[in-house]
Parts: structure tokens; C-alpha cells; sequence
């Protein structure tokens, strides 16, 4: 009997995940939207003769050597209109690139954890301005850097004048810095002197290790006062998994991605997808090499223990997978009959949180999980229309979702350092223009 003890607890265990899961799992929705599947571009009124303009530039990108690879996706009205791929996921090894490769995303992984964090204040587990210390104590009477010695890289804090609340976090205004991406250098040697793990990592270490590194940390200003890029999306992936009771990837799984079909949506990447991984490639001596390893491996997707799952960066996914996703939210939270997050919880996320705070000016806010563009964006051309909401990530990957006209482009590419690609603005331009209704 005391054998049997274990197995027991773990069956117990499994229920109880089950019941969470169940009790709380995406709902049913009066609403039943189409899958997100393959269309011509007339039916939903737009030009194969113009988004073959799209076409002619992404092989013109390859051909010139500006880029390795791409694969770009263009859906209008639920259907899929465009979704070609060009060049080589691998030049070393000659592997051509393929429409359902598969590419890290980076911060792409932020509109994801948002996506979470919302689904969990719609069931009322805390209020958006709830300091994140009531979850995570750590982050207890946070501290703002007065001054930094170089020499001896000491410092001295004054008390902010605030708490850190979850809609700082959400919106980059917490104060929180980027360790080895920040624009500060005072901060790169701050994180880096206290082991802070940035982006991704293949070593032994969870977010919640980090984060609580994070929170003895200063921060650049008040919370509330700048907008400064920042692993706040780190700090909330923990956070999902202080709310839900589950490891991170375990929630996306079973509350996102497996509900919407998003089944190439990952942290690591099964063994069974690993050969789609597409390489990050850099330029050298005219050529396309694998990027070697720095501060991270780019095989993390792959590699090392597999258990840092960065909210803010850490996803790899596929054109189609983040198409599905973006169509989600175009939907009004809802996909193939399940509701994710109700349109009223998207009013808001897609409402100005940042004043006059974010880099965009008076062409962009940012939300809660997405730049936004305003009219005087619109008006600037070539961006789309009022409301659309994007984003991108750090290895080359863009995306843009336009409400009014029920557009979604996606380009998919992976690079790192200086590359001559102009394909971003161009490719939402062309997407635009290709509108024929």
C-alpha cells in the first residue's frame, strides 16, 4: 500500500489541474466565426494583380541578398489571401525556406502574455492597478537611481513615489529596464551585475528566479512617468503563474493556443517540429551565416534545460499561428466559436494608456498590448487605418492588424545586426494598396 501512496497523490494531482483547467477553460460563444483558412483575393475584396506586387518585392529582397529568407502572410475578412515563403531558412545547409517554418518571435511574445494577463482580470482575480507587490512581494517600496559610479559600478536610490501596479508593467511605464538591450548603459551593468537573465536563455533558470533578482533592482523613473521598453512582460509571465496556479507555457497551452489551434505556438519546440526552426542569419563577407552564440544561443528553442518562459520574448511561432491570433482580436475575442476575451475587455486593451508617454507621437499610443495608430498616423499613409493595432520582434519579424478594413500582414524573417531591408514599411504599404473594394 505504501507504494501505491505516490501514484494516488499523482492522480489526485492531475484531477485537480484538470478541474482548474476545466472550471476555468475558455467558454463557448454565441458568435462562430470561420476558421482562419485559404480564400482568393477577390472574395474578399482584394487584387491578385496588386498583392502581386508583394510578391515581386519579397523575391527582390532575397534575390538582392538584403535578406536570406521571408515568408509573408496576408489575410482580409477571416480568409487567407497571400502566404508565400522566399529564400532559405538555412543558407549553411541549403534548406529552403517553407511556408509553415517556424521563427522566434521575440517580442511578438508580448501581445501573447497581455493576451493572458486580460484573460485573467475578466475573471476578477485583481484589478489592473493592483500593485504587483500584493502578488509578488519583492517588488515592495521599489527604489528610482539617483546616481552611478562607473568606476566601482555603486549607486544610490531615492524611494519612488509609487508602487508598481500591473498596468505599469503592462504598458511599459513601471520603470523596469531592458538589461543588455537598454538604452542606458548604466543599466546594462546594473542586470548584468546581478545575473538578471534578459530575452532567452538555455540555462537552468526559471522567470521567477529573475524576476525576484529584478525587483532589488532600481528602476529608471517613477512608475507612471516615461515609457521605457522594458522585461515587465517577464514579470507578468510569473505573475500568470502565481494567478493561474500553473507553469506558464502550461496556461498558454491549455487556455490559448490549443483553444485557437495554435499548435506550432511554443516556448521550446517539441522534437517533432525542430526540423522547421528557421536559423538566425547575419551577413558576413557577403554571405548568410548562422548568428553565432553571444549572450544567448539562438537555439534556445531547442537546447538546455528549457524552463526560462520569458513572457517577453521567449515564443516561437508561425506566420499562420500569429495570423490566428491577430484574427482573434479583429473578431472581437472570439475564434471558430471560442470566446478568448470579450470585445468590451478589448475596447480597453486597444484604449490610450500612455498619453503622451510613447515614442509614437502623435502617430501612434501605446494599449495594454499593442502600438495603436491614431488619425494623424493614418494620416501620414501607409500604415493603415485609425485603430490598427502592432508590433515586432527582435530577429526581424513585423505585424500590423487594421480593424476597419479587417486586414492582417505578417512578415516573417530572421535576422540579427545591420541588414538593408526596406521589405517592413513596404510590405504594409503594398498590403493597403492591394484593397480593391
Amino acid at each position: 500500500m505504501k507504494r501505491a501512496l505516490p501514484i494516488m497523490k499523482n492522480v489526485v494531482t492531475l484531477i485537480l489541474i484538470t478541474l482548474v483547467f476545466t472550471a476555468n477553460g475558455q467558454t463557448k460563444s454565441s458568435q462562430k466565426s470561420a476558421p482562419l483558412t485559404p480564400a482568393s483575393p477577390e472574395s474578399v475584396g482584394m487584387s491578385s494583380e496588386r498583392l502581386d506586387r508583394i510578391d515581386a518585392m519579397c523575391q527582390e529582397a532575397v534575390k538582392s541578398g538584403d535578406l536570406p529568407g521571408i515568408v509573408a502572410l496576408v489575410a482580409r475578412k477571416g480568409k487567407i489571401v497571400f502566404h508565400q515563403a522566399y529564400g532559405m531558412a538555412d543558407n549553411s545547409s541549403g534548406r529552403k525556406m517553407n511556408e509553415d517554418d517556424i521563427f522566434r518571435i521575440a517580442s511578438q511574445s508580448k501581445a501573447i502574455t497581455s493576451t493572458a494577463v486580460m484573460m485573467l482580470w475578466e475573471e476578477g482575480k485583481f484589478q489592473l492597478d493592483d500593485p504587483i507587490s500584493k502578488f509578488i512581494p519583492e517588488f515592495k517600496n521599489p527604489q528610482v537611481l539617483q546616481s552611478y559610479k562607473y568606476n566601482d559600478t555603486s549607486y544610490t536610490t531615492i524611494t519612488a513615489d509609487k508602487e508598481i501596479t500591473i498596468r505599469h508593467l503592462l504598458t511599459h511605464t513601471s520603470g523596469l529596464g531592458y538589461g543588455v538591450i537598454d538604452g542606458d548603459e548604466r543599466f546594462k551593468m546594473i542586470y548584468e551585475k546581478a545575473g538578471i537573465t534578459d530575452l532567452f536563455t538555455t540555462q537552468p533558470i526559471t522567470v521567477e528566479q529573475s524576476v525576484k533578482k529584478l525587483a532589488k533592482l532600481p528602476l529608471h523613473h517613477h512608475p507612471g512617468e516615461k515609457f521605457t521598453y522594458s522585461e515587465g512582460l517577464d514579470v507578468l509571465g510569473y505573475f500568470i503563474e502565481i494567478i493561474s496556479g500553473v507553469p506558464f507555457d502550461e496556461f498558454l497551452r491549455k487556455r490559448l493556443f490549443d483553444p485557437l489551434g495554435m499548435d506550432d505556438s511554443w516556448f521550446y519546440l517539441p522534437s517533432s517540429k525542430a526540423d522547421r526552426l528557421v536559423s538566425v542569419q547575419k551577413k558576413e563577407d557577403d554571405k548568410w551565416v548562422k548568428y553565432p552564440v553571444t549572450f544567448y544561443d539562438t537555439d534556445y528553442p531547442l537546447k538546455g534545460s528549457k524552463t526560462f518562459f520569458s513572457g517577453g520574448a521567449g515564443l516561437s511561432s508561425t506566420a499562420k499561428d500569429y495570423a490566428i491570433f491577430l484574427q482573434m482580436y479583429l473578431n472581437g475575442g472570439e475564434l471558430n466559436g471560442v470566446r478568448i476575451l470579450s470585445r468590451t475587455t478589448i475596447k480597453s486593451i486597444m484604449g490610450n494608456q500612455t498619453a503622451d508617454l510613447f515614442s509614437g507621437g502623435v502617430n501612434s499610443y501605446y494599449g495594454l498590448a499593442f502600438g495603436v495608430v491614431t488619425k494623424a498616423g493614418q494620416d501620414q499613409a501607409g500604415v493603415g487605418s485609425v485603430g490598427t493595432f502592432e508590433w515586432g520582434g527582435y530577429f526581424n519579424t513585423q505585424y500590423f492588424a487594421d480593424p476597419e478594413e479587417q486586414t492582417i500582414g505578417i512578415l516573417m524573417k530572421q535576422t540579427q545586426g545591420p541588414v538593408q531591408d526596406e521589405t517592413g514599411w513596404k510590405f504594409r504599404m503594398l498590403v493597403g494598396q492591394a484593397i480593391d473594394d
